[in-house]
């Protein structure tokens, strides 16, 4: 008998994604599954989820949710052998592109019903109450799955272990506080020390309040989030919770982003013959319409979501100086957000034609194309909680320069302002937010590249660095060992012992706890 784990989420690809998030789910549960713990992912049924799902069947009669009838369809993730579950509703069919926002940028008015339709859901299959078996441990994700703990504590369901991941604190899922009976909240459970929150009614206090255990994805977010300055408000609930709050990295699918057989780039390389880096680098300036396609052209990379979270207004501000002082540097821009800051990019690509590349939107070519063509990727921020797209750069060559926040601090040795870099040295992280601090950081990174034996040096770091999923998961697998029952105590357990084998590699990112 193995151990069982519900990880319900509101995004996992292939079937929806609008960020990492829905990168590290499938990836958490690919890499659960491998080291012999049957883990499931369970999410909303929007439309494309429906359409792209292999093997759906249904798993339950029509229940009664808080936001109108539905059912769950279980199934398979295409391409791959993880099990889903679908929480098929009319709100759920309706949301597109974004299943958070519409097309203005405007949260939908639903959200509180849907996200508490996805709790209810899993409570009813905690229950036992559909075809999908009871799990040992249910780990939520963010706050749209925030009322989980709460409402399996409620039914007496407390022999189930709740996680609660919070893999960005900025975004809460606060509603009215009126909205309570209709989500299946008793007053007992509002209040301070409860899930109210100023006045409202907060999906991911609830979560936090309720859960067993509360993980981040790095060590320093961890700390960050129990501070004023990046706790949003969430601190003292934070706080409160200290002692059953821990850091668990994230990881990153190394097959899937593997510079030696990557499907979607133009030429394979490795760190020990990089020659294919160069036609790819041709490939990307192609692409996004570079002139000329110079293969001694430094290269820029800038690909994240549009939002002011990613300093995006301060990149816009120091582009013209970048391309001035760097008369050789071309920047290739990809990704998708607020509008003005999309505007803003095009606006620059058109007064640079040839110098700047933008294509607005997601798509998986050009962002394998993005780390495999460039030499560098800018991934500014104003907070991180773990950042992906760094570590994705860093496998195809690509030196990051970043913002010293957050989980970039813990995945990117600084190679410092001035001199020859530290030996270890992966990247230039940089303080501050604004275009002048940016900029020297740029400068630096150029200067590094512009000396052959330092740049080869670092290069051969990134690519080198593993960040493969092995010392997170046994890292999870201990924390639901911790939280489960006596009897699946000892299947985490056993599980955990398979896959300690692979962990010494990883002593360096601990399960750090914040008692």
């Amino acid at each position: 008998m193995q151990p069982r784990v519900l990880i319900v989420t509101s995004e996992a690809v292939p079937l929806i994604k609008t960020g990492g998030l829905a990168d590290v789910i499938t990836a958490l549960a690919l890499a659960l599954r491998a080291a012999g713990v049957e883990a499931t992912v369970m999410m909303p049924g929007y439309a494309t989820a429906l359409e792209h799902a292999w093997n759906l069947q249904p798993a339950s009669l029509d229940m009664e949710f808080p936001g109108g009838p539905g059912r769950l369809l279980c199934g398979v993730m295409p391409g791959m052998g993880v099990p889903v579950v679908l929480v098929d509703t009319a709100r759920f069919r309706a949301r597109t592109a974004n299943p958070y926002v519409d097309d203005s940028g405007n949260e939908f008015t639903d959200n509180a019903l849907c996200f508490a339709d996805l709790a209810h859901a899993a409570l009813a299959v905690c229950a036992g109450k559909t075809s999908v078996e009871p799990p040992h441990v249910v780990h939520a994700n963010d706050w749209h799955t925030g009322l989980i703990p709460a409402l399996l504590k409620l039914h007496g369901l407390e022999h189930i272990g709740t996680m609660l991941t919070i893999h960005n604190i900025a975004f809460q899922g606060n509603f009215d506080i009126n909205l309570a009976p209709k989500l299946g909240i008793p007053e007992s459970m509002l209040g301070a020390d409860g899930m109210e929150y100023w006045g409202k009614l907060s999906f991911l206090k609830a979560g936090i309040t309720y859960a067993d255990r509360v993980t981040t994805v790095s060590e320093s977010y961890a700390r960050e989030i129990l501070t004023p300055e990046f706790g949003f408000g969430m601190e003292d609930a934070l706080n409160l919770r200290k002692k059953d709050l821990s850091a668990i990295v994230n990881g990153i699918d190394t097959e899937v982003w593997d510079p030696a057989d990557d499907q979607l780039i133009a030429r394979h390389f490795s760190v020990d013959c990089m020659k294919g880096k160069g036609i790819c680098k041709r490939d990307l300036q192609t692409l996004f319409g570079l002139i000329p396609t110079d293969p001694f052209a430094p290269i820029m990379g800038i690909g994240s979501r549009m939002s002011h979270q990613k300093m995006v207004d301060v990149v816009l501000d120091a582009v013209p100086a970048m391309l001035e002082r760097h008369s050789r540097l071309q920047i290739v821009v990809l990704g998708k957000g607020e509008h003005e800051y999309e505007q803003g990019f095009l606006e620059l690509a058109d007064h640079f034609r040839g110098r700047i590349g933008v294509h607005i939107g997601y798509d998986e070519r050009r962002a394998h194309a993005l780390h495999a063509g460039s030499d560098m990727l800018l991934h500014p921020s104003r907070f991180e909680p773990f950042g992906l797209t760094p570590l994705y750069a860093m496998r195809y060559g690509a030196m990051p320069i970043a913002s010293r926040v957050g989980g970039l601090i813990d995945s990117i040795i600084d190679a410092g302002k001035s001199g020859d870099p530290p030996q270890e040295a992966t990247g230039v992280l940089f303080d501050g937010e604004t275009a002048q601090e940016m900029l020297a950081a740029v400068d630096r990174a150029l200067e590094i590249q512009s000396n052959a034996s330092n740049w080869q040096r670092i290069q051969d770091n990134i690519m080198r660095a593993d960040f493969g999923w092995d010392g997170p998961t046994a890292n999870y697998i201990e924390a639901y060992a911790a939280i489960s029952g006596t009897g699946s105590k000892r299947l985490f357990d056993r599980a955990k012992q398979a896959s300690d084998h692979h962990r010494q590699q990883f002593d360096s990112l601990p399960d750090y706890h914040f008692a």
